[in-house]
């Protein structure tokens, strides 16, 4: 028998069963919107690379919302895209999310422990809108379980 990547998370302890929560569900949410604003106010001063982190993070706490919800506690940044895999195979969500989760996860990665290039401004304004739109998905599935 093989362990999906999603069966090894839980195995290896990255993701792990807890109570329930909608309080720490709607915290998380609130925490997405205020990293979404602080990326949004850092742009115009050019920021990008503080912009490319509250991005993320805006995607971040969205997702674990989305786990607090299900009474799961995550202890790995791969492992949550993982968890949003099991929405998107029951078709609660699309597809085209996870792959973007794990795309802006990679970037913030890139953003914070190399040297590469920044996001343009250009980028940076793209993700501001997807991640907005991806906070907005993750609270309709919050209210529509």
């Amino acid at each position: 028998m093989t362990l999906t990547d999603l069966d090894d998370c839980f195995a290896r302890g990255k993701l792990r069963t807890v109570p329930s929560s909608n309080d720490k569900a709607q915290e998380s949410l609130a925490t997405a919107w205020a990293y979404l604003e602080e990326a949004k106010q850092v742009v115009p001063a050019g920021s990008f690379r503080l912009a490319t982190n509250g991005v993320y993070f805006a995607w971040f706490h969205a997702a674990r919302a989305l786990l607090f919800r299900d009474g799961v506690r995550e202890k790995s940044h791969y492992c949550i895209g993982r968890y949003l895999e099991t929405y998107a195979g029951s078709g609660r969500l699309e597809g085209k999310w996870v792959t973007l989760f794990d795309r802006i996860r990679k970037k913030r990665e890139d953003n914070q422990y190399s040297s590469d290039v920044p996001s343009s401004k250009e980028e940076i304004e793209g993700s501001l809108v997807l991640a907005e739109q991806f906070i907005k998905t993750i609270e309709d599935l919050i209210k529509n379980p």
